[in-house]
């Protein structure tokens, strides 16, 4: 995602709060539907180049603090852009964002050294975590409500308190670029979503209350071979695969007692309540699960630095009532955490290109309006 984050109430700021809450939480068959304005980048009609600013992109130079940033690129300015994943070919990322005149989010490609946005999705429903996949990056898999709803699904009722929903009408979906078809992937009752690729491209990682609780699971490109990863009860979710494929990063939920009772009746209504989140790995098969951050905070979006021996996310640490999310950087044993962003507002969703040379991620910072989020590009030096 929006896809829904688990994360102290206190830390959200009103304009960012329907991103980073819709990003954060952000199966057989192959069944094909309607594309509708899903069609090829390169041979979209007109209506689905989205409008930008004329003077972009536009360079920053990083705060003097972020020694691993060079030169900021900012490929985007207004509304809510997040979550941009690159191609394997490094040309190109695939990204959500909120900008008219669509209700609510939608999937749009760019390419990586800024130009025109071109709307991938049906322009329905709420969509989220879209990510290039297949040879030559012919497909984008990415998550919609649209067959659900074409309409944006409605806000929450908040009766029980400070809740977000998990809607039940996210699928996972395969778009081939070429022909326009977009094939649905699951059709399991409730959330599916959160879907990530394999760096060969042919494996899909994602998350599902398909079993009763919010767990991650593998599938072919197809959606054929499901594999449920995790089934400790709670919340575990935004998967990533290693730069080599054999581990997954993630975040992770797992209440006790009381909490987990809470946590459980809220999810029969499709529905959770924010608390906090800690980033775990575990081999790529499922084996060997753990915890790397024990920080008490909202840890999330984690991503594998390029060695593999290193992790990336975003965190709200050391307050857990702050609004200030930062990116940090941890040694996979737990050691040598290390702030990576310093500016004021949000800075998360890092990803690393395929070669390792370059970070894309999602930040408040030199916004035409506060509150916005938009992407960044940069150089990135151990």
């Amino acid at each position: 995602m929006n896809p829904m984050p688990i994360f102290c109430p206190a830390a959200v700021r009103p304009g960012l709060a329907s991103l980073i809450v819709f990003l954060l939480l952000g199966a057989a068959g192959g069944d094909a539907v309607p594309a509708g304005a899903a069609t090829a980048a390169a041979d979209q009609p007109a209506s689905t180049v989205a409008s930008r600013p004329a003077d972009l992109p536009r360079t920053h130079a990083p705060d003097s603090r972020e020694r691993h940033l060079g030169e900021l690129l900012m490929l985007t300015d207004g509304a809510e852009n997040a979550e941009a994943y690159w191609s394997r070919d490094g040309r190109q990322l695939v990204f959500q964002s909120n900008r008219p005149p669509y209700g609510c989010d939608q999937i749009y490609t760019i390419p990586a050294d800024g130009g025109p946005l071109n709307l991938v999705s049906t322009g329905e429903g709420r969509t989220t975590c879209a990510y290039f996949a297949g040879p030559d990056d012919r497909y984008i898999v990415y998550s919609s409500t649209h067959l659900g709803d074409a309409d944006c699904p409605p806000a929450p009722d908040r009766s029980q308190g400070y809740v977000w929903p998990i809607y039940d009408t996210y699928d996972v979906f395969r778009l081939d670029t070429r022909t326009g078809e977009l094939a649905r992937l699951t059709s399991a009752p409730g959330y599916d979503a959160e879907a990530t690729l394999s760096p060969d491209g042919q494996t899909i990682v994602f998350t599902s209350v398909r079993d009763g609780d919010l767990d991650i699971y593998t599938m072919d490109l197809d959606g054929r071979n499901l594999r449920r990863l995790t089934d400790t009860p709670g919340y575990d979710g935004g998967p990533f695969f290693s730069p080599d494929g054999s581990m997954i990063v993630y975040r992770a939920q797992h209440p006790a007692g009381e909490e987990l009772a809470d946590f459980q009746r809220l999810l029969a209504d499709d529905l959770v309540r924010p608390g906090q989140l800690e980033v775990w790995v575990m081999n790529a098969d499922g084996s060997d699960q753990r915890p790397v951050t024990d920080l008490g905070c909202a840890s999330f979006a984690p991503f594998f630095h390029p060695s593999g021996e290193k992790i990336l996310f975003s965190t709200n640490h050391p307050d857990p009532r702050s609004r200030e999310f930062d990116i940090w950087m941890v040694d996979l044993d737990g050691s040598g955490l290390e702030r990576v962003t310093w500016t004021e507002g949000f800075d998360g969703f890092p990803m690393f290109s395929p070669d390792g040379n370059q970070l894309v991620f999602g930040s408040n910072r030199h916004n035409s309006q506060p509150g916005e989020t938009n992407l960044f590009v940069t150089e990135w030096t151990d």
